[in-house]
C-alpha cells in the first residue's frame, strides 16, 4: 500500500511511522495506557506502521523470551495484531546512511525510517530520542518521538475518556 493510498478520512496524509520494538511489545503484550492507544492508532488507520525484515524479526525474538511466557500461538496471535496493519519495506543493501547512533541495535529503525520515507520513528530510547538534538535533527527526514508526542499528533476525538 503506498503512501497515496492511505489517508484520513478527512483527506490528511496518514503518518507513515516506525514503531520501535519496546514500543510494539508494550501495546501488544500490556495493551492498556499509551501503548493500547498506538495499537488502537494502527488498528483505526491513524498511522501507517512501517516494518522490515529486521525490525519483525527483532519483534519476533522479543515475543519469544521466556519472561513473557507466550506460547508459540500466542507469539503467532500477537503478530496478526499487527504485521497485517504495517506496510514491509524493503532495506536496501547496503542501507542507507542514517545519523551515527550509540546503539547499533536500534540502526535498523534508522534505516527502516529512511527506506521507508517515516514521517515519524517512535520510541522510548534514549539512544534514538537524544537524535533529535539541534545539530542532528536537520539531517533526519523524519521526527523522533515518544509515544506520548505521537499520541499528542492524533485527533482530538482520539483522545482517552476522561
Amino acid at each position: 500500500m503506498g503512501a497515496s493510498a492511505v489517508t484520513r478520512s478527512r483527506g490528511a496524509a496518514v503518518p507513515r511511522t516506525v514503531i520501535d520494538t519496546n514500543v510494539i511489545l508494550s501495546a501488544l503484550v500490556f495493551g492498556g495506557g499509551a501503548t493500547g492507544r498506538v495499537r488502537q492508532a494502527w488498528q483505526t488507520g491513524l498511522l501507517l506502521p512501517l516494518a522490515s525484515t529486521a525490525t519483525v524479526q527483532e519483534l519476533m525474538r522479543v515475543l519469544a523470551y521466556p519472561k513473557f511466557k507466550l506460547s508459540a500461538d500466542d507469539q503467532r496471535e500477537l503478530l496478526a495484531d499487527y504485521l497485517p496493519f504495517a506496510e514491509v519495506v524493503a532495506v536496501p543493501d547496503p542501507p542507507p546512511r542514517v545519523p551515527d547512533c550509540r546503539d547499533p541495535h536500534d540502526l535498523p529503525f534508522l534505516h527502516l525510517a529512511v527506506a521507508g520515507k517515516a514521517d515519524l520513528l517512535v520510541s522510548g530510547d534514549a539512544d534514538l530520542l537524544v537524535l533529535t538534538a539541534p545539530d542532528i535533527r536537520p539531517r533526519l527526514r523524519f521526527g523522533i518521538v515518544t509515544v506520548q508526542a505521537l499520541l499528542d499528533q492524533l485527533p482530538p476525538a482520539f483522545a482517552p475518556p476522561a
